[in-house]
């Protein structure tokens, strides 16, 4: 495919990165400096020029252009640079990242005709929101096609270890000791393991009471470190819920941001990052969840670190760089993405769910799911032979191994996981179903 990345931030170089392999990538900014670091690093073309300017375009239009995606950090360039792209090249596919959620996106991408609106700033608040409703979740995964869910949970240390089976849920990977693998049916669980299950989330949730039992069983008292876009974003989605939210934030300016925002719902108080003092003086022991949601991956794991000392139960920690996923796992900490990881994430599994397959990664991309719907009235399909890939089929939202030549129905959905190295196999596989 011929790619053209408008913005050369954060996003669009690790965009440019996956996408080089097998694709002609053009990354264009008017940052000189971040263009070289892209030139040093990548085998792409790095150009530039004014993305809201129709001249910067002029150089592409002899060719078709498969898929333009506008990643820059402010919202209103992005979307500029989406209508000046598509008004001078013939593109295909438009994707645009804005920070601001707003209701009527359908009405945006219709105008615009752009296929694809990412909101990296929900999705991630979104993500940690859903953790309230499943205080021993660390990271929660929903499918369009089913309602059952990839759910990971952290095992206690204080498990006995032994083997997990079950019939109305799947045991579909673990980490431990930062290595990821599929596991075997009969596997052994063992403490601290990171155990990612796949299947209804009522079945789940009654396994989930064995293997932790420290957890708090509810999450009424919510405290957010971090009072920006992402901060403010959290806030009111527990809000929403009827949570009672204390918002810790630095700056006094943002703190009267955070205040006019939340609409005085919560309670904003202003105080230094670095005095640790703040537990007691605001009463913040008593909280059943922290969040950690600053853009500093170093401070996020401290804060984290002395809400864990102090007694709160469920922690919770933005990762805005993977080098820091590794770590934060290793403490005990739940992790869930950042805005720009969140935006990376989304993008790439909108660029590699084609059709009627969705791709998902998990584990933080150490591993892949991919499921498809069979639109067919039937289909015989063949399980793949090959060694750490999980294969199932799900009918009327129950679950079957996939493991011999078969004639599937209409509407049957085929899941499958594995560890991100045997990708190609596994996308080669389902994709020829």
């Amino acid at each position: 495919m011929n790619i053209i990345i408008a913005g050369a931030g954060q996003v669009g170089f690790n965009l440019a990165r996956t996408l080089s392999v097998g694709h002609n990538v053009t990354i264009i900014d008017k940052n000189e400096q971040a263009l070289h670091r892209i030139q040093e690093s990548l085998d792409i073309m790095p150009f530039q020029g004014d993305v809201e300017n129709s001249q910067t375009y002029e150089s592409f239009k002899h060719l078709k252009i498969d898929l333009f995606i506008a990643v820059t950090d402010i919202d209103n360039v992005n979307l500029i640079a989406t209508m000046i792209a598509d008004s001078v090249l013939d593109i295909d596919k438009t994707f645009v990242r804005l920070q601001k959620y707003f209701k009527d996106v359908f009405l945006i991408k219709e105008k615009l005709g752009v296929d694809e609106i990412i909101f990296p700033t929900r999705i991630a608040s979104k993500s940690v929101a859903s953790l309230l409703a499943y205080p021993r979740a660390n990271n929660i995964k929903l499918f369009k096609y089913t309602k059952n869910k990839l759910i990971s949970i952290r095992v206690s240390k204080d498990f006995q270890s032994r083997a997990i089976i079950s019939n109305n849920f799947i045991k579909v990977g673990i980490e431990r000791d930062k290595d990821f693998f599929i596991p075997k049916e009969d596997e052994v669980i063992m403490p601290n393991d990171l155990i990612y299950f796949f299947g209804l989330e009522e079945n789940i949730k009654e396994v989930c009471m064995e293997i932790d039992d420290t957890a708090a069983s509810s999450t009424q008292n919510c405290v957010i470190y971090g009072g920006g876009e992402l901060g403010i974003s959290i806030a009111k989605l527990l809000l929403e819920t009827g949570r009672n939210v204390k918002v810790i934030e630095k700056s006094l300016e943002i703190c009267e941001t955070v205040e006019k925002e939340l609409e005085g719902e919560a309670t904003v108080i202003n105080a230094k990052y670095s005095a640790h003092d703040v537990f007691e003086e605001e009463n913040l022991n008593n909280a059943d969840i922290f969040i950690a949601t600053t853009s500093n991956d170093e401070f996020n794991i401290i804060k984290c670190l002395e809400a864990k000392e102090k007694g709160i139960k469920k922690i919770v920690a933005v990762n805005n760089d993977m080098e820091y996923y590794n770590l934060m796992h290793s403490l005990g900490i739940v992790v869930t993405r950042g805005p720009k990881i969140s935006a990376y994430n989304k993008i790439m599994e909108e660029i590699s769910s084609g059709g009627v397959v969705i791709q998902k990664n998990f584990c933080g991309s150490k591993a892949i799911v991919l499921m498809r719907k069979i639109f067919k009235t039937s289909k015989k399909i063949k399980p793949i032979k090959v060694t750490n890939i999980k294969v199932y089929y799900i009918r009327e939202e129950a679950l079957y191994p996939l493991d011999e030549k078969m004639l599937l129905q209409e509407n049957d959905i085929v899941v499958a996981f594995a560890t991100t190295k045997l990708m190609p196999k596994m996308k080669q596989w389902i994709y020829e179903l």
